[in-house]
């Protein structure tokens, strides 16, 4: 049987090559992007599931709160105390907890030098939690001693080579501060579907050090920079525990200034590890995340080019009927039934499916490495590791080839063998008007994947256009050090009497990064300090931060160098803190007097609102103050303005003043525009992504267009030549086979307006600041689709128009 109907499939494929071409092609294409894809997403939903306690482990996280309840801070990050008071208070609930500190300080062993990013402090405590495999030396107990260090395997190849680094010694430079830790262990790099890569783990007894000791570092709920991870008991309700924990802050922390509890200013969460990957794009995080509606979108697109090429199958089957009527009344007359004939046409159907499976596959391994790379993750073909991905091949085959050969398969076997030898035989209505659906509906696909590039695209170029209101271009930024901000007045002048640079300030952060500092505000209202419930983000800024910038003022005046009191007592607010304070105006709030932490002064300026994050982010209130404790002790980012026309020059006079700033330390300049356009990166992806995919959907759905415009003419060939014997105009034929096609496409466009509206403004809801959809997008979709389509079917039916009539009446 099997073999029968290999050879009706070959005897099909050399009478008909174009239309088993574009069967064969495009249910390739589209299965292999949905391998691809699916290959994609299991790795991105495998996350940290390799941890032999997953299910139990969860990190911590913090939250603030504005007095409506809004959420004003969520960081991922924790204050150090909170790791071991929740372990010795809820024993029963915990098992082991541990605080982690992520850093990067330079790491040197001899001449070898490198910054390394993913340097980390950490509690003993995450070897009991983390299934983390220690290759050589006690990992746990290395933790335990003050200068102990565990590596990664790659750490140990890239400082020591082939050589055991046990017990060698690696000399560790941060902030200014000079620690020797000796290596007692190397466990093996973290795979790549972790959250966090850590490549060192260090004791955390210096950190205690600097902290102030053990009972200062308890006692600081201020300094939420730390990692707290928990490996809870069997059984434990996560939702129930993590109910309990307002009691613990309130129990360690107290109230507020204003007698209410702290607990309902702010918050601990629990997060399952195996959730933080997908679900956690918290303010802070220890590295980027992924975001499951991105893995959403990249399955609907899979989805949707399979369905085109299903489409295809079945519009091709079932159009071509007319030309296998015969053969099924003959089988019907020779004794087959229905289900005989639905299995042939069945077996059909799924030899194809495995034919082009095959071709998915190879185009798979060709492209994986480029979608690898696209991706930026280590994703491979390999079926023996990776079992669920063959079943996936298995289940992807059954699935295409049920939904590809279903209809054409009923709708031949329903055929009437009288009618049929009789000549008289005419697919009906319906099956003319479900192909017709089905056109429709791949053209309403492709309609809504080109507006979703357009309006990618325009969102990607306003965020990377619009005025953020301050000047970001040929600003650079370097990383400060202790020398550098006990002499910057010095730096600063003889940077500034460099040709190409305009100005030098610095600053505690810089734009393009985010604003998680804040402290408690009490400010004047009505005559009375106040204590606000709102946060209100702070920078620490040279006095000529605003100027380098180009900030513009509202009211006030700037930072004047030659006022002392400006170091002690000046604020600058922007002007949505002034409306959030519920001040009247920027010119009211000037002289206000204003209390943030400990340091009491009074509003000197209010700047105009700008971006210092990126468009993800709404504008928040926020202030300029000058350090107060001297030094420039925190200002840690150098901002320098250069010259565009000047800069390969200015940039090699900055790498070797900064050799001589930080010796030893790499040179890595970082300019503000760059960094805002990093943080679009997914974005960039997206449009890619969009772009690619959508450019294969109506590829697919032209080639799906060209074999039914190709089958039409072919059957009203005769029609065609009487028509011009008739007299007939080559414009009125082509009006003939186009105008049904058409419509489809038009109707397709009509459908596709409010589904993709309604799905891209569901992605732009998660920018504070949009372009918009304008209906100028669909307009442009739908001529793109329409110009498509109209050259398809009028470089298909000018062939006809064009043909011979006499020939052409012949043919039948």
């Amino acid at each position: 049987m099997l073999k029968n109907y290999f050879k009706i499939l070959l005897r099909t494929t050399r009478k008909n090559p174009l239309y088993m071409f574009i069967n064969v092609f495009g249910l390739a294409v589209g299965m292999a992007v949905s391998m691809l894809i699916f290959l994609f997403v299991q790795h991105e939903f495998s996350y940290d599931s390799y941890h032999e306690n997953a299910e139990r482990i969860v990190r911590v996280s913090r939250a603030w709160f504005n007095p409506d309840g809004e959420t004003s801070l969520h960081l991922g990050h924790t204050a150090p105390p909170f790791g071991p008071l929740i372990k010795s208070d809820y024993p029963d609930e915990v098992a082991y907890s541990a605080r982690m500190l992520e850093s990067n300080p330079l790491v040197a062993k001899g001449d070898t030098k490198f910054i390394e990013d993913n340097f980390t402090f950490a509690d003993p405590e995450i070897f009991d939690i983390f299934s983390i495999n220690v290759i050589e030396g006690d990992a746990k107990k290395a933790m335990s001693q003050n200068d102990g260090v565990v590596i990664s395997q790659s750490s140990a190849l890239k400082y020591f080579g082939d050589s055991s680094p046990l017990g060698e010694e690696l000399l560790i430079e941060l902030s200014g501060q000079k620690f020797t830790f000796q290596v007692r262990g190397v466990f093996e790099d973290f795979p790549d579907n972790s959250h966090f890569h850590p490549t060192f783990f260090a004791s955390m007894m210096p950190v205690v050090m600097f902290y102030g000791g053990p009972d200062a570092i308890m006692s600081n709920y201020g300094s939420n920079s730390f990692s707290t991870y928990l490996l809870l008991n069997e059984g434990v309700d996560r939702l129930a525990f993590e109910e309990k924990l307002p009691n613990l802050i309130d129990k360690y922390m107290g109230q507020t200034q204003a007698g209410q509890p702290m607990s309902e200013g702010t918050k601990l969460y629990l997060w399952p590890l195996e959730d933080i990957h997908l679900y956690s794009n918290l303010d802070t995080e220890i590295e980027a995340n992924g975001d499951i509606g991105y893995v959403y979108i990249y399955l609907a697109v899979a989805l949707f080019i399979l369905l085109i090429a299903c489409i295809n199958f079945m519009n091709l089957s079932t159009a071509r009927s007319s030309l296998r009527s015969m053969e099924v009344g003959l089988r019907k007359v020779m004794g087959a039934d229905k289900g005989s004939l639905i299995r042939q046409f069945m077996g059909e159907s799924f030899m194809l499916t495995i034919l082009s499976m095959g071709i998915a596959l190879l185009l798979v391994y060709l492209f994986l490495p480029t979608f690898s790379d696209f991706s930026e993750k280590q994703l491979t073909l390999n079926f023996l590791e990776n079992p669920e991905f063959l079943l996936g091949i298995v289940g992807l085959v059954i699935v295409v080839g049920l939904i590809s050969g279903s209809y054409p398969a009923l709708f031949l076997s329903g055929f009437q063998p009288g009618k049929v030898l009789k000549g008289v035989f005419k697919a009906g209505k319906n099956h003319e008007h479900f192909r017709s659906v089905l056109v429709v509906g791949q053209f309403a696909i492709s309609v809504v994947l080109i507006v979703a590039v357009l309006v990618v695209v325009n969102q990607l170029d306003f965020m990377q256009s619009k005025d953020l209101g301050f000047q970001k271009e040929d600003v650079v930024l370097l990383p400060t050090s202790p020398a550098i901000e006990q002499n910057y007045e010095i730096i600063k002048d003889r940077l500034e009497n460099q040709p190409g640079i305009q100005a030098v300030t610095v600053s505690s952060r810089a734009p393009s990064g985010r604003l998680l500092d804040n402290q408690g505000t009490s400010v004047e209202i009505n005559g009375e300090l106040t204590q606000l419930e709102i946060r209100i983000a702070n920078i620490y800024v040279g006095h000529n931060f605003l100027k380098t910038y180009g900030i513009p003022l509202s009211a006030g005046r700037d930072f004047d160098v030659l006022r002392a009191s400006d170091s002690t007592e000046a604020f600058i607010l922007n002007e949505t803190a002034i409306r959030e304070i519920g001040w009247e105006s920027p010119e009211a709030a000037i002289g206000k007097q204003f209390l943030y932490g400990a340091k009491r002064g009074f509003v000197t300026g209010v700047m105009k609102d700008f971006h210092f994050e990126n468009l993800h982010q709404p504008i928040v209130p926020l202030l300029f103050e000058i350090n107060s404790n001297g030094n420039n002790v925190g200002n840690n980012v150098m901002s320098i303005k250069i010259d565009a026309e000047n800069r390969n020059q200015t940039m090699a006079y900055l790498k070797d003043e900064w050799a001589a700033l930080r010796p030893g330390f790499p040179f890595e300049p970082r300019f503000v525009d760059q960094g805002f356009n990093e943080q679009y990166a997914a974005e960039q992806r997206v449009k890619t992504i969009f772009t690619f995919f959508s450019a294969l959907a109506v590829l697919i759905s032209v080639l799906g267009l060209l074999g039914l415009v190709t089958f039409a003419t072919a059957q009203r060939t005769r029609e065609i030549g009487i028509r011009k014997v008739m007299g007939a105009e080559t414009a009125s034929i082509l009006i003939l086979l186009g105008k049904d096609f058409l419509k489809l496409v038009l109707i397709g466009f009509l459908i596709a307006i409010p589904i993709s509206w309604l799905g891209m403004s569901s992605w732009l809801a998660d920018f504070a600041y949009t372009a918009g959809i304008s209906w100028t997008v669909f307009l442009w979709a739908g001529l793109i689709a329409g110009a498509i389509a109209a050259f398809t079917v009028t470089a298909q039916s000018l062939k006809a128009a064009w043909a011979d009539p006499v020939k052409s009446i012949k043919s039948e």
